[in-house]
């Protein structure tokens, strides 16, 4: 069957995309968050970090498209007649619509006046300084978080352990995974960057590192207008790789990013500067959970410190996997973050958020799934096979100390491990290869 022009340019676009394997678009999870989020509202802003794969996930539904980064006379016209810019068939994909911020109203205004849904597709790798979409949008346009590729979607996964399946009581059942730890060390450094995708390695590092010096020297800048020295910037960056998948405050953060020169660093500093890095969205703290307890316990409210992807961590380390094979200890806070990030793009498909829990007995539990009351799961998160008994225990005292009768019983308990097979203990407890983790 002869296809349209239409489709044509369609399938074209996905085969020159960055996200490709041998010409064909690579599958997100959020695929399907996409078009349900189409037929529910007049548009959708896909928002997420740079080179995340933003603009491909788009194509792969869009009708038309305008590059507002890149195409000077769109930009021109804007200042002219907006609506020319807007013009296309239906969904029409306005790329990196915060570098012309006007353009918002325009397309809330449009959808007001027509009928229908799925009018069209807006994608932002910044929130814009003066956050011109904090009242204008809601009914109209939805959100939608897209986030570097999980080893699921990298093809490092087999899925056979389903989170959703694990929050419907579904025991862990997968065989043994032979994942050693010379391959994460290297997945850990390049990253779920979709362009990273069938090249080498270092090549993949290497762009990790420009990434790093471009947020350094212009991104951030970009994203509020204020003028900061790009070392101290790297510095900052570099404190908060130190302390990746660990509750530091803002004034450990800002104590440690001092230099040669001395300066220090004030806490409302370190807070603009996580602010920055939160709006380019390169820096996505783990929230804590919210949860009433039977004991006397109480919960602390410091956010657990993450970057969107640990290779940003491992790229203003500049650490390549070697390093980890020698440093234990930041590899597995560096796992434990890679783990968040799959568990982060596996809940959102489900409609959960992904939380920890800290008291202060010291009682910690690395990440809680939320999809609501009686619907939540608890995992451990651990680089070693030989520390499953361990967390096991620290998962059952946890449980014992939520009070099920406001929040119900946990779905699920899980100790998620690089390797080994996928099971649930006689104790309940599953035990979980992040390489047979899947949505």
């Amino acid at each position: 069957m002869a296809k349209n022009k239409s489709e044509s340019v369609q399938d074209k676009r996905i085969g020159e995309s960055p996200i490709t394997e041998n010409g064909n678009y690579r599958k997100r999870v959020a695929d399907q968050e996409l078009i349900q989020c189409l037929a529910a509202a007049g548009a959708v802003l896909i928002e997420g970090p740079r080179a995340c794969g933003k603009t491909a996930a788009a194509r792969k539904l869009a009708a038309s498209e305008v590059l507002l980064d890149t195409d000077q006379t769109a930009q021109d016209m804007i200042a002219i007649d907006p609506l020319l810019v807007l013009d296309g068939a239906s969904p029409r994909l306005i790329d990196e619509w915060q570098t012309a911020p006007v353009i918002w109203n325009h397309v809330r205004r449009i959808v007001d006046a027509r009928s229908g849904k799925g009018h069209f597709i807006l994608t932002g790798s910044t929130v814009p300084a003066d956050d011109t979409t904090r009242h204008t949008g809601a009914g109209r346009i939805v959100r939608l978080r897209l986030r570097p590729m999980s080893l699921f979607e990298l093809g490092h996964s087999n899925a056979q352990v389903s989170l959703k399946d694990l929050l419907d009581d579904v025991p862990a059942r997968s065989p043994s995974i032979d994942m050693s730890v010379h391959k994460l060390s290297e997945l850990l450094c390049v990253g779920g960057w979709p362009g990273h995708i069938g090249i080498p390695a270092w090549d993949a590092i290497r762009v990790n590192r420009n990434y790093v010096d471009d947020i350094c020297r212009a991104d951030l800048r970009n994203v509020d207008g204020v003028r900061r020295d790009p070392n101290r910037i790297r510095r900052f960056l570099q404190s908060l790789a130190r302390n990746v998948s660990t509750c530091a405050s803002k004034a450990t953060i800002a104590h440690d990013v001092a230099g040669p020169d001395q300066l220090s660093m004030t806490g409302h500093t370190a807070h603009s500067y996580l602010t920055a890095l939160e709006n380019l969205m390169v820096v996505e703290d783990q929230p804590p959970w919210a949860v009433h307890l039977r004991s006397r316990s109480r919960l602390q409210q410091t956010p657990k410190r993450h970057f969107v992807d640990p290779s940003i961590a491992t790229a203003a380390l500049e650490a390549k996997p070697e390093h980890l094979l020698n440093d234990f200890e930041s590899f597995g806070l560096l796992f434990e973050s890679m783990a968040i990030r799959d568990l982060r793009v596996y809940a959102q498909a489900m409609g959960a958020s992904v939380c920890h829990y800290r008291d202060n007995t010291g009682l910690e539990v690395d990440a809680i799934i939320d999809a609501g009351p009686g619907h939540w799961a608890a995992f451990e998160i651990k680089l070693g096979i030989g520390r499953i008994d361990e967390a096991a225990k620290t998962l059952l005292k946890f449980a014992d100390r939520v009070d099920t009768s406001l929040c119900g019983k946990p779905a699920a308990l899980g100790v998620i491990v690089e390797r080994g097979y996928g099971y649930r203990r006689p104790d309940g407890v599953n035990v979980i290869p992040l390489s047979a983790l899947g949505p």
